[in-house]
C-alpha cells in the first residue's frame, strides 16, 4: 500500500484503510412457530379485507340498470 510521506495532522484517518472491525452485528434471532402463524394469519386477515371490499364495492361502481333513458327525461321534464 502507499505510505505517505508528509506528517498528516491525523495520523488515524491516513490508516482507516488498514482498520477491520472485530465487532461482528449480533445474529438474528429465529421467529418462532406463533411468530410465523401469527404473521401468516395477518397477511389472510389483510388480503381476505382487500377482497372482501372489492366484491362488496363493485356493484356500486356498476352503472345503474334499472332506469331506463324514458323515467329519466320524463323525471327531467317535471321540474
Amino acid at each position: 500500500m502507499f505510505r505517505r510521506r508528509e506528517p498528516v495532522p491525523f495520523a488515524f484517518l491516513a490508516e482507516a484503510d488498514k482498520f477491520r472491525s472485530n465487532v461482528t452485528p449480533p445474529a438474528r434471532a429465529r421467529p418462532t412457530a406463533g411468530q410465523i402463524a401469527g404473521r401468516s394469519l395477518l397477511g389472510v386477515t389483510i388480503v381476505a379485507a382487500l377482497v372482501g371490499s372489492l366484491v362488496l364495492g363493485m356493484p356500486a361502481l356498476e352503472p345503474d340498470q334499472s332506469t331506463s333513458p324514458a323515467q329519466q327525461s320524463r323525471a327531467t321534464e317535471s321540474r
